[in-house]
């Protein structure tokens, strides 16, 4: 799947953000290092006191100019010998320096010993010749970096995913075949309507194909029932579930409900090859998503879905 523009818009943001953060920082010690690259304690004096400048960093390091480590990593919790003398210069975050710039915050890689997703900052040492005589290298494991989720917000455009394409290609050699859900449909609809709109349902999945529904609350977002269809199918068990208001952050207005459930009706039953087999709505961000049996998803604003008929639907999926 393509990553969205938005996606990549704040990726762009954050990488920007991360560099000024980073490159006055690391162009400044790069000056002191390079009097000192043949003197290894001096060197690592410096990167022990310059650490706690550099944000969260993990390990603060120099290398020579054929990218073997001159000293060790300077941790938070001190130096790290393990990784003196090592050869980096063919380590992803080294590709694109030379040559090319000065200072350069690597795309996101999996570390090599603690398999966690990292990025490391690289800045040229050079000396007053301006000949290039090393690296400094900085380290970040992604979970602890500031500012990393908070410009993103997830687009509402509609999205159209194609699945498994042996799937697609044997759609025209099965049929629908009529599950316990979809002979109790007028039972089942106002029971999740009852569920989102007075027991704080919040999103309801329907699993049209194996009769099951999972639902999400607003009481416990953290986790999600699943409901069979014995269970859909007995009027005692909203008991189960406390009164709960409809969410104050809802944007599917209560009566778009049920349109909602009804079009899943007619996705389902409109074609014996080409079915819906899931449906789900979620009111707080007003997505609807959808899953054929072509093994096609969508996922769109429930007022957009709403405005689309079964011929535009099967016109989709051919």
């Amino acid at each position: 799947m393509v990553i969205s523009s938005n996606l990549k818009e704040s990726i762009r943001q954050q990488r920007e953000l991360l560099t000024g953060l980073l490159g006055e920082v690391m162009l400044t010690l790069a000056g002191q290092c390079a009097p000192l690259l043949g003197e290894r304690g001096r060197l690592e004096a410096v990167l022990d006191e310059a650490l706690p400048q550099l944000l969260c960093c993990k390990h603060l390091y120099v290398l020579n100019k054929d990218g073997k480590q001159l000293t060790d990593n300077m941790t938070q919790s001190g130096p790290d010998s393990s990784h003196f003398g090592r050869n980096r210069i063919n380590r992803p975050y080294m590709q694109g320096i030379i040559g090319s710039t000065d200072f350069k915050l690597s795309e996101a890689y999996i570390s090599r010993n603690k398999r966690r997703p990292c990025l490391s900052a690289i800045q040229v040492i050079r000396d007053g010749d301006n000949a290039r005589i090393g690296f400094l290298g900085a380290d970040y494991d992604l979970r602890e970096l500031p500012h990393t989720k908070e410009s993103y917000q997830e687009p509402y455009d509609w999205k159209q995913i194609k699945g498994d394409p042996a799937i697609r290609r044997a759609v025209f050699q099965q049929e629908r075949v009529e599950s316990q859900m979809d002979s109790k449909l007028d039972d089942i609809f106002p029971f999740v309507y009852e569920l989102m709109t007075e027991h704080g349902v919040f999103h309801a999945k329907f699993h049209f194909s194996s009769s099951l529904l999972t639902i999400w609350l607003s009481s416990d977002p953290f986790t999600y029932g699943i409901l069979n269809i014995d269970e859909l199918t007995d009027p005692d068990i909203c008991l189960v579930y406390a009164k709960y208001p409809y969410h104050r952050r809802a944007i599917v207005p209560p009566e778009n409900i049920m349109p909602v459930f009804e079009l899943f009706r007619t996705l389902r039953f409109a074609d014996e090859n080409i079915y819906l087999r899931s449906g789900s709505l979620n009111v707080v961000n007003g997505m609807v998503a959808l899953n054929f049996s072509c093994d096609g998803s969508h996922y769109m604003r429930c007022d957009e879905f709403l405005m689309k008929n079964a011929d535009f639907w099967f016109g989709e999926m051919l």
